[in-house]
């Protein structure tokens, strides 16, 4: 995956041949062209339950779609996501299916990967790094 900066706060990001912009509102200094990029984190988590709800549908044989949605809050000064509280929205469910979707859905690896944090190293390089005059 790549981040491109294409001017002001907007970025192209390059996942596996899809390109996604990811962009601050008007009150951030950017133009909304897209999502910011806390709001695509949050939109990754809620996307995550949903797809381990439908997939455990499938799995069981259960018609019917899942929904969620997300509201969240933030520390601006931490620079943190403090809470989110997911939502979702399951079609009928045979009582003794009901604890194996719940655990499906609580358990979707970007909501696994929350509670445990993982190790994450972000290296820096400069155009001196590289032979060029920064």
């Amino acid at each position: 995956m790549t981040a491109r900066h294409e001017g002001g706060q907007r970025f192209a990001l390059r996942i596996r041949g899809h390109e996604l912009i990811v962009d601050q509102p008007p009150s951030a200094g950017g133009t909304d062209a897209g999502p910011s990029s806390t709001e695509l984190f949050v939109a990754s988590l809620v996307g995550c339950v949903a797809h381990y709800g439908q997939t455990f549908l499938a799995r069981h044989g259960i018609a019917g779609a899942v929904s969620a949605e997300v509201d969240w809050w933030g520390d601006l000064g931490a620079e943190r996501l403090t809470r989110a509280v997911i939502r979702v929205q399951a079609p009928w469910l045979p009582a003794e299916q009901e604890a194996g979707f719940r655990a499906a859905v609580e358990h979707c690896l970007v909501h696994n990967t929350l509670r445990q944090e993982p190790d994450v190293a972000i290296e820096v390089t400069s155009g001196a790094d590289a032979g060029t005059p920064a």
